[in-house]
Order: C-alpha cells, then structure tokens, then sequence
C-alpha cells in the first residue's frame, strides 16, 4: 500500500512523497507556482523562456554535464510550463533520487543566464512559436483561449509573441526569479521507490536557508464570450468552442467533467456517434474539461471542410441542447466509470502520482485521498448533470474558427441558438 507523507519546512518549502512499494525506480521534481498568469503583459513568455534556460547551464554544471548526469544513470530529466505552474522534473532509479535532486535544485535555483546561451535558447524557442503557427489544431487553441479570456495574463498564450521573446535578458530573468521562485512556492514532490526522511533531509540542506518572496495573487480570470476567426486556404476548417465551467475548487467541477465526458468523451459520446458516426462530418471530434484556480471551461473541437462547417456546428449545439433534456441514467454511469478508471489507470506510474501530489498539495494544502476524489465523482447524479447541462446553454461562449471557415457561424449566433 502506498504512503504519501507531507513536510514543511520553516520558510514555507514544501515536501510530498508517496512511497509505493514494490517499484525499483521513482519521480522527483520542483513544481513551482510561477506560470504563464504570473507574468506582466511585458513579460508574457518569459516563465516558458526560463524553463528553457535553466537547461542551459549553471556555475556547476554545463548544459551536457546536466543531461549526462542524469542520463549516465538511465534516467531522464524534463520541464515543462503552465498557465499556473512550471515544473522541474526527472525519472530515475530508486537509488539515484539524491542525485536526480541535486541536478534539479541546481538548474531550478542556479542557472548562469549566459548572453550567448540566452541568444542560442531564444532562436530555440522562436522555431518553436513558428511550429506552433504553422499547426491549425495547436494555434486554434491559444486563439481560444484568447478569446475567452481577452485582455488578461490568464488569456495569453505561455510561448509569448516573437516581439516578447526576442527582447529578454539577463535580467529581465533574474528579476521575474526573485520575484516568484522562493521556497514558499515551490513544492518538491516525489513518488516511486523513496524515502521521505532522506528526501526531507536534502531538501533541508539544499532549500532551508532560503529567504520566502511572499505569494503573490495573480490577476482574477474572467471569462469573456469572444470569438477569433482566422480565414486561410487550408484542407480543413477547424472548430473549437469554449463554454464557461467552474474552477477546480467549485464542487461542481465533477458535474462538469461527467458532462464533459457524455458529450464528446470518447467513441460512444453523444459528439461521436452523431457527427462522426452517424453523419460522417469529421474525423475526430471531442470535448473535454480543464479547471483552474479561478475559473475553467469545456472545450469541444472539430475538423471538418469548408462545406460542411456551418452543418457541424449545428449539429453540436442540438446536441448540447438536447444533452440538457435528456441525459440518461447509462450516459453518465459510463461517463463516471471513463472518469474514474482514466484517473487508477493514469496514476499506476510515478511520473503521474509525483504531479497529482504536488498538484493537489498546491490547491488544498494537502493531498486528499483517490477514495475522496472517487466517491465525489459518484456523488453526481443524472438531474444534477442534466441542470448543469441546462445552465451552461446560457454562459459564456468563446469561439475559435480557422482555414476555410466563411460559412462557419459566429460566437453570437451560437449563444442564441443555444439558449433558444
């Protein structure tokens, strides 16, 4: 049975383990609460740019030291960027956790900021934007997102605009760093193969002389109805719709997560079978639900022609409508066991359980148990999934259209014809 321990240290730095017996290796890594909301309009990129350049050397360690040090024992080392966190992260053997957690404080709380590597990172990260421009079924989700929350830091994409990154330096890193990387928001999490007193130890050595910086709330999120449209000679039209859904610390996330999953969760999702299946419109069309602090929304997407773009957006919004009426006792049923089974069968590794902790230990400031978040999920009945079906008819709508998508309708008439 596994065991999850949780430790603070004096100057707020965190420390979750779960010890799961049995495994021979293990998940280490530093989630810190510093994302893509945490930025200033000038700054927008520069967490994703710092994520980048913690890789790129320290008064230790060069770039190749890093990655040889990890990968010399068989593990691996990786990062990535939200809109609420960035995380530090590596998979390794039991034995080398000490290591793996050396290498990582090490980039997290020493990166050198060499002009010539900042230069060699920011040609990186613009290939990466380009990338990200040139694939319809990426970009139309930053555009979403944008649309939906417009004029805000939340709504800002996390790679920043070329202008932005093109304009970072030295400093410019080193000040967002003393700004929002202190002890008291960060969060080291470890699962697999470990010893929590061992990590604690380290951790103290390593994290508790440092001074807190203080948490900073980031601007509220608000959800805005907005539409973006971008008309291009493309094969596809691609559809994506946000409808506003409640924050991860709303009690109705789960009755938006198992309405979520009905509609456009998988093959047998009422989306599916209609658009897909029956009719032949796309070939892949979903729905799913993301939820953060303050806010969150389901997003439903499609690729379909230009000629038939108006006939599956139609389609959807009957669903929908329909969906508030009569939703079935086995829609749901099924809906809640995809929910469950995706959420045992996703934590079997200790990737997976290293960043549900330190993901739950950062909203709740404890890390509840699989059995609490299971029977929550259980606790959702048919009618309340039916009223909040109801009620997300008349909230806000973000829409995303790109390719050729003239005959596509806009976010208003969607809205009226929604809430008819």
């Amino acid at each position: 049975m596994s065991t999850t321990r949780i430790h603070r240290l004096a100057n707020g730095f965190r420390i979750v383990t779960e010890h799961m017996p049995g495994l021979k290796s293990a998940s280490v890594g530093l989630w810190v609460g510093a994302g893509g909301r945490h930025e200033r309009a000038a700054e927008n990129g520069i967490a994703h740019f710092l994520e980048h350049m913690a890789f790129k050397g320290t008064a230790r360690r060069s770039a190749l030291q890093i990655a040889e040090e990890i990968e010399d024992v068989g593990g691996y080392i990786n990062a990535y960027t939200s809109r609420e966190m960035t995380a530090y992260y590596a998979r390794c053997l039991s034995a080398d956790v000490p290591r793996a957690l050396d290498v990582i404080s090490d980039i997290v709380l020493n990166p050198a900021f060499h002009d010539g590597d900042i230069e060699t990172e920011r040609h990186v990260i613009l290939q990466e934007i380009g990338q990200a421009n040139d694939t319809p079924d990426d970009i139309i989700f930053d555009w979403l997102h944008e649309a939906a929350y417009p004029g805000q830091a939340f709504g800002r994409t996390i790679l920043g605009p070329e202008d932005r990154v093109g304009g970072f330096s030295a400093p410019d890193f080193r000040a967002f760093v003393s700004h929002h990387y202190g002890p008291d928001r960060m969060i080291l999490s470890a699962a697999g193969g470990v010893d929590h007193d061992a990590i604690v130890k380290q951790a103290e050595a390593i994290f508790g002389g440092l001074s807190p910086v203080g948490l900073r709330v980031a601007d509220p999120a608000r959800f805005l109805t907005g539409e973006r449209r971008e008309v291009k000679d493309l094969e596809q039209a691609h559809f994506a719709l946000n409808l506003e859904a409640p924050g991860y610390r709303d009690p109705a996330v789960y009755t938006a997560q198992i309405w979520s999953m009905a509609v456009g969760g998988g093959m047998s999702s009422r989306l599916f079978q209609k658009i897909r299946e029956e009719r032949g419109l796309c070939y892949s069309i979903y729905a799913q639900s993301a939820a953060y602090d303050d806010t969150g929304h389901v997003t439903i997407y499609a690729g379909t022609s230009g000629e038939e773009i108006g006939e599956l957006a139609q389609l959807t919004i009957e669903e929908l409508r329909r969906a508030a009426d009569d939703m079935s006792e086995a829609e749901v049923a099924r809906a809640k066991a995809q929910i469950t089974a995706g959420m045992m069968m996703g934590l079997e590794s200790p990737s997976s359980r290293a960043e549900r902790n330190a993901r739950l230990l950062s909203i709740w400031d404890r890390v509840p148990d699989l059995d609490e978040a299971v029977a929550r999920i259980e606790a959702v009945n048919v009618a309340g999934v039916r009223d909040w079906g109801a009620q997300v008819l008349s909230a806000q709508t973000a829409l995303a259209v790109y390719g050729p998508v003239e005959a596509a309708p806009g976010v208003e008439a969607i809205r009226e014809a929604l809430s008819a």
